[in-house]
């Protein structure tokens, strides 16, 4: 990783402004989400007999995990053996310097939150002002195994100063989904600077980008979902079309009354191909909720592609945190992981016709 803390190679340059990956512009998102009936519970996908078999071996390890006789037991453990393996796999404060420099520091909504330099997003000066810098605090977030899994950018709910390096990043990466899961204010906290626009026709203006809300609609499951339109007034590149899902009642630092909503969202998700481009998850410090999310429609698909080694959810949560620290961030957290991918495979064998 060296290297990749001094002057990188055009190649390495590449790959860390573009997840390694680049998205496919010919796909049409908001075709692909006209018929998403959001105030309907979104429809489990439809298995052929590889996917099904799957799905029942996963089920039997989980329940066999989650319903241990002394409650969670094994999974407790798990959580607990993760901190001791990361240390084998230790990561020096010098490799998030990038975070600190004078020019980023304040771009950083709480300071032991950072990102990995060789993992972190670098904004392009394109779609910037004057006072363009390359950081943004934000990571990509892969198993580099499965180049046909999302590519996710987690990362921090914006600050108000920089909601324009957030839209510009967006708009760079041709991001087809941003996924929010906080609330603007928690409490008397701020949590997330109000970044887009909440009604029907209305846009916002964010440096030399705009973002116009083309449609709103609400689910049963307390999402909201609204299709933007995002462009940068300044170059004459095709607008993007990309889909916002809000979702507000998972409290900071815990986890949602129930599975239901999550799995929803990961049901809305499952509509957009991984070749548009990196999916944006964010809550206020980008590691706890969004790693868990991360985590939770990771695993599903892994296990829908046939993948029995993805009931190994600490495996995964180890991978996601190497490339942005703190991925998981409580016990309930992790806990609630295995809760919601066991649900959502109970709903996908029992929606089978």
């Amino acid at each position: 990783m060296g290297s990749l803390l001094c002057t990188p190679t055009p190649t390495q340059l590449n790959a860390r402004i573009t997840g390694g990956r680049t998205p496919d512009r010919t796909i049409d998102i908001g075709a692909l989400i006209k018929h998403q009936e959001m105030t309907r519970d979104l429809p489990v996908p439809s298995l052929n007999p590889g996917q099904l078999r799957a799905c029942k071996k996963a089920l039997s390890v989980l329940r066999q995990k989650v319903n241990d006789s002394s409650g969670f037991g094994e999974i407790d453990q798990e959580y607990d053996a993760l901190p001791a393996e990361e240390l084998s796999d230790y990561r020096a404060p010098t490799e998030k310097t990038a975070a600190v420099l004078p020019n980023n520091r304040a771009k950083n909504r709480y300071r032991n939150v950072l990102p990995y330099n060789y993992t972190r997003v670098l904004l392009s000066k394109k779609h910037l002002g004057p006072t363009y810098t390359d950081y943004i605090n934000a990571s990509f977030v892969q198993d580099h195994a499965y180049n046909n899994l999302p590519l996710f950018i987690a990362t921090q709910g914006p600050l108000s100063s920089t909601v324009s390096d957030f839209w510009a990043m967006v708009l760079q990466q041709r991001c087809p989904i941003i996924v929010m899961l906080t609330q603007i204010v928690d409490g008397d906290q701020n949590k997330c600077a109000h970044y887009f626009p909440r009604d029907e026709n209305q846009t916002q203006t964010h440096g030399q980008i705009t973002v116009t809300n083309r449609k709103t609609s609400l689910s049963q499951h307390g999402i909201v979902r609204r299709v933007f339109e995002v462009q940068d007034t300044k170059f004459t590149e095709p607008l993007l079309t990309m889909v916002h899902y809000e979702y507000l009642e998972w409290p900071d630092f815990s986890v949602p009354p129930s599975t239901r909503s999550v799995r929803e969202l990961t049901r809305a998700l499952s509509s957009i191909p991984p070749s548009a481009g990196p999916f944006v998850v964010h809550c206020s410090a980008g590691i706890g909720r969004t790693g868990t999310f991360c985590v939770i429609d990771h695993t599903l698909r892994r296990i829908l592609g046939g993948d029995l080694e993805a009931v190994d959810i600490k495996s995964t949560v180890r991978n996601f945190r190497s490339q942005r620290d703190g991925m998981v961030q409580t016990r309930d957290q992790y806990q609630f992981c295995y809760q919601a991918v066991e649900k959502e495979l109970e709903d996908y064998v029992r929606g089978q016709k």
